[in-house]
């Protein structure tokens, strides 16, 4: 890290501390050549991932918009909305993902809830699908049977 005062690279850490809920970290330092004391900040360095909508505009990825979907579905269940988009984003920087449709957004949201709660998946599933009449709603439960019975 660079001195502000004598721009020399060489200062050693005195001490260290995660601020901001440890997603960075606070460093007091000294220069080794003028003997200053400063402060440095490192922040994890997150790529932007761009979110295609059906319409085909695209805006960045936000954890709290797709929190309170879930939320909505999970709403006075024993599910943790929280986690699951915290999870799937995980997921999405983990695989370095630039771009993502929102259609594999809600696959992924719909394979966690199925996991966990049935009844928050068929809600998710009601909106996230678009169920236009009960014989497609049924279809879904059908095949979600199905799956639960194997």
């Amino acid at each position: 890290m660079k001195c502000p005062s004598c721009g020399q690279r060489e200062s050693r850490v005195l001490d260290s501390r995660p601020v901001e809920e440890e997603s960075s970290i606070k460093r007091r330092r000294e220069c080794a050549f003028c003997g200053r004391r400063f402060t440095t900040y490192e922040v994890v360095d997150t790529v932007p991932i761009a979110v295609v909508k059906r319409s085909g505009n695209r805006e960045f990825f936000d954890k709290h918009k797709l929190k309170l979907g879930i939320a909505r579905a999970c709403q006075k269940r024993p599910v943790d909305a929280d986690e699951i988009a915290s999870e799937i984003e995980s997921d999405l920087q983990n695989e370095i993902v630039t771009e993502i449709s929102s259609k594999d957004i809600g696959e992924r949201v719909l394979s966690k809830l199925r996991e966990r709660d049935i009844v928050s998946y068929i809600r998710f599933a009601s909106v996230y699908r678009e169920f236009r009449d009960i014989d497609s709603f049924m279809e879904e439960i059908r095949r979600l049977n199905k799956k639960t019975k194997k």
